[in-house]
């Protein structure tokens, strides 16, 4: 016979603020979107694009670049400190040593900046780009993210930043060259920062995004932003070759990851949280004493606790299923009556960057609690467990305790599903399976079981 899901949602279309499920067909598993300010996605094309307020953000943007199918993009609330982000051929100082030209990085503006630099120490202000006159208050003990889009316009693959803050400087150089380079700009005072975490993302061809997190030490304002290419593994007074970059996009916002791009003109810009949730008619889709729960997510962000998918009552705090991560590891959530039956951090396999296709299936029986990743069952509960029941909504990418959410995904979700029956092992086994095709997706969602 065949298993359909009782829900099924692969993002693809959206009518307005409603997210657009496949199953069912009546209309009472779309999803609304809730978000009061325009945000912005990576298109088809591979160009970041501002979409209205309220419009799911179907994104294009997997690890390691832009890929075919779209998934969609569920991120808290964030916002851009520095000014005129979008342009910077004419808000940023240019060294007299550096010529520039507008060449399209990403396609915000078509401003963003060629630097081309001719052998200067960039210590000096003539080997820099330079944003000034800043007063971004940072508060002691919070923690902060930099980042800012490189293109290697030519043979030169490494580019570097420093901040100043409180008169202290904090930065690092980025090796765009595919690899990151662990050289740190010297001469920096270490005692202003902790937790410095360092990335490099490629997002296209030659296109890549550089980002450093940092947690204050002490409250300081930032007023500087130098930016330079460099000729070799980071120095602050290293002298430069001749090379070529295009820089764009920079942003500072509050949290320990690189958020969606957000750009700004003459004032901070604050945008609002990815709110994803269908409820109400739904009910008799969600597996209540028993069900599944499907989805396939893409992490690229990592060492921070989020709800991937959560089915749950109006409350949350009676009865709910969830899956979520605590740091880089799996966990595992059930409530019925008000009561924790199952709170499970699973400590192996660890979460890293890539798409996972995850799923656990419950009911009453021993034995009843099955969590599978990518095709391998990870986690079983030996014991008979109480299951939830009354449970009317599901939220993609977060959970809701009272009238709050929280656990933002900071990430894609390609795919989610619900079923009213406890699946067996093998057929979780099938359905996180790896997969090469969207219409071995569709099939994998259905099962033909004799």
């Amino acid at each position: 016979m065949i298993i359909l899901p009782s829900l099924e949602i692969v993002p693809a279309k959206y009518n307005g603020n409603i997210l657009l499920s496949q199953i069912p067909i009546n209309g009472s598993g779309d999803f609304t979107v809730t978000r009061a300010t325009v945000a912005t996605r990576v298109n088809a094309s591979g160009l970041i694009e501002s979409v209205a307020s309220g419009i799911p953000r179907l994104d294009y943007f997997a690890s390691g670049g832009v890929v075919g199918c779209p998934a969609l993009l569920v991120e808290p609330s964030g916002s851009n400190g520095i000014l005129n982000s979008t342009d910077t051929t004419t808000s940023w100082v240019l060294g007299a040593n550096l010529t520039s030209g507008a060449i399209d990085v990403i396609g915000v503006t078509g401003n963003e900046l060629t630097v081309a630099l001719s052998g200067s120490n960039i210590g000096a202000s003539a080997g820099r780009l330079r944003r000034t006159s800043m007063t971004i208050d940072l508060a002691s003990g919070s923690t902060y993210t930099i980042s800012f889009f490189l293109k290697k316009t030519g043979a030169h693959t490494i580019g570097g930043y420093y901040a100043t803050i409180g008169g202290l400087l904090i930065g690092s150089g980025f090796d765009v060259s595919g690899s990151f380079s662990s050289g740190v700009i010297t001469g920096f005072n270490t005692a202003l920062t902790t937790n410095r975490i360092r990335r490099v993302e490629q997002w296209g061809t030659d296109v890549y995004r550089c980002s450093e997190t940092f947690t204050m030490t002490a409250s300081g304002t930032l007023t500087n932003i130098n930016f330079a290419p460099l000729s070799g593994v980071t120095s602050q007074s290293n002298s430069a070759v001749d090379t070529e970059l295009g820089f764009a996009a920079p942003q500072i916002e509050l949290g320990s990851v690189p958020t969606s791009f957000i750009p700004t003109t003459t004032a901070a810009v604050t945008r609002n949280a990815d709110a994803i949730s269908v409820s109400g008619a739904v009910s008799g889709a969600i597996g209540q004493t028993e069900g599944t729960i499907y989805a396939e997510v893409d992490v690229t962000n990592l060492g921070f606790t989020r709800s991937f998918i959560n089915v749950q009552d109006s409350s949350y705090a009676s009865n709910a299923v969830r899956i979520e991560s605590h740091l880089n590891q799996w966990r595992i959530h059930i409530k019925a009556a008000s009561v924790n039956v199952l709170d499970e951090i699973i400590a192996s396999p660890t979460i890293s960057s890539g798409i996972y296709k995850i799923a656990i299936a419950y009911n009453n029986a021993a034995s009843g609690v099955v969590f599978a990743v990518n095709g391998s069952i990870i986690y079983t509960n030996a014991s008979a467990l109480t299951m939830p029941s009354g449970m009317d909504r599901v939220h993609l990418g977060t959970r809701l305790i009272s009238t709050s959410l929280d656990l933002f995904l900071n990430d894609r979700i390609r795919a989610a599903a619900l079923y009213t029956t406890r699946l067996s092992n093998t057929q979780l086994a099938l359905l996180t399976s790896p997969y090469t095709s969207y219409s071995q997706m569709a099939s994998a969602l259905s099962y033909t079981l004799g």
